[in-house]
Order: C-alpha cells, then sequence, then structure tokens
C-alpha cells in the first residue's frame, strides 16, 4: 500500500455524498486514494459535478449512483453498483440525513416517516444490504449521528429520536457484524448552518456554547472520517463528537 495513498483500491459509498458534509467526506477519502460512490437522490447536477471533478484528478475513480433511500428494496443496488465498477466495497458512510423542525402538537405521520425513514431506516437497512461486501473487504461503516441524538434539539423531537436510534444502531451493529466489519459513528455540531437561514444572533448563541468559541468546517468532519477509514484499525462501536466541545 502507498503509504501517501493509504486508501488505495479501496473503494468508499457516501450516500447524500454530492453536497455538503458528503462531498467534503468524499473528497477527503478520495485524495487519500479511495475509489468513490456518490450516492445522491435530487442532486444530480452537484453529483455529476462533483465525478467529474474527481475524475479529472485520478480517472476511473468514482461513480454518481441515484436512488431513494426511502425505497428499501432498492438499496441493495447500491451496493451491487459499487461491487461491479470497483469490485468491492470497503467502507460506507451513512451520510444522507433529513432535517426539518416537527414541534409536538404539529406532527404528521408523513414527516415522521421521512426523518426516521432517512436517519434511522435506511442506514440499518443499506449496512444491512452492505455486510457481505464489507466483511470479505474487512470493511467499515461510519454513521453520521448528530450531537442532539445525546441531547434533544428544541422542536426537533423525532429528529433527535432518529438519530438517538442511529446511536444505538451504530454500537448494535458494532456487536453484531464485528470481527469482520467495525461500525462507528460521528456526531457533528456547528461546523455546516442547516440549509434553511439561521439568524446571526442564533448562530452566535450556538458558537458561544462551545467550548472552542468558533464554529468548525467541514473538513473537520472529513478528517474525523479519515480517521475511522486509516488510524483505527482497534476501534469499534464509538460515536466521537466533532463539535468544538458543544456537547461537554
Amino acid at each position: 500500500m502507498d503509504s501517501a495513498l493509504p486508501l488505495a483500491d479501496r473503494c468508499v459509498l457516501i450516500t447524500g455524498g454530492a453536497k455538503r458534509l458528503g462531498a467534503a467526506i468524499g473528497r477527503r477519502l478520495h485524495a487519500a486514494g479511495a475509489s468513490l460512490v456518490v450516492h445522491y437522490h435530487q442532486s444530480r447536477t452537484s453529483a455529476d459535478a462533483l465525478v467529474a471533478e474527481l475524475e479529472a484528478l485520478r480517472p476511473g475513480s468514482a461513480l454518481a449512483v441515484r436512488a431513494d433511500l426511502h425505497e428499501v428494496a432498492r438499496l441493495p443496488e447500491l451496493v451491487a453498483a459499487a461491487v461491479a465498477r470497483f469490485g468491492s466495497l470497503d467502507v460506507l458512510v451513512n451520510n444522507a440525513s433529513t432535517f426539518y423542525p416537527t414541534p409536538v402538537g404539529t406532527i404528521t405521520v408523513a414527516q415522521f416517516d421521512d426523518l426516521v425513514g432517512t436517519n434511522l431506516r435506511a442506514p440499518l437497512f443499506l449496512s444491512q444490504a452492505a455486510a457481505p461486501a464489507l466483511a470479505a473487504a474487512r470493511g467499515l461503516i461510519i454513521n453520521m449521528v448528530d450531537i442532539h441524538g445525546r441531547r434533544p434539539l428544541r422542536a426537533h423531537p423525532v429528529y433527535s429520536a432518529a438519530k438517538a436510534g442511529l446511536v444505538m444502531l451504530t454500537k448494535s451493529l458494532a456487536r453484531e457484524l464485528g470481527p469482520a466489519v467495525r461500525v462507528n459513528g460521528i456526531a457533528p455540531g456547528p461546523v455546516m448552518w442547516p440549509e434553511r437561514d439561521l439568524d446571526d444572533a442564533l448562530k452566535a448563541e450556538i458558537i458561544s456554547k462551545t467550548a472552542l468559541k468558533r464554529s468548525g468546517s467541514p473538513d473537520d468532519i472529513a478528517r474525523a472520517a479519515l480517521f475511522f477509514a486509516v488510524d483505527a484499525p482497534y476501534v469499534t462501536g464509538q460515536v466521537i463528537a466533532v463539535d468544538g466541545g458543544r456537547s461537554l
């Protein structure tokens, strides 16, 4: 293995990999030598642009695949696409997430199904579908959790509950899939603001509650993913908060 490219000949599948944190993780792991399968649902333009960017750096190293993660029966197709193109699946990053407020008294069944479906059900069933390929590769699952999976976010009870479930799923899968597959999680803090607008006063309040008194960057999350993929062979069942001390 080339020490400068520790993920050479490894295949990484990232859900929701076309934009934001998913794209940052993808770029970082690709720079370490990985081939990348970029899952997207509605962000085809962004997915195609990212794949073109990565292919320009290393031809034949990236692929975009569309899927609706709510269609559980079709999730094995993502795994099959990765293996067919690159010969293996070594790392699965369950990054795709749905996030919006659901104040108690207004929650609908459709909202519950959407938030739980994306944030908990899809990671479970995609991990299940990927388990044989990952076991063959002695691979890794990284679940993108949230600090609010451990302390609830006001007006987001369904999202917080789904992420809390993902914390326990991470630990449960680590036990169920070991020793062949490691499973860990990353819980971001204020490293990227939601796509819906937040006013500057609220942003300042959130940052003031971190120990480091500053926001992080998407690459802080990507570096944690690289740590799990390259430098943590004896770490499994753990969720690391990358939040500047927000959860203290």
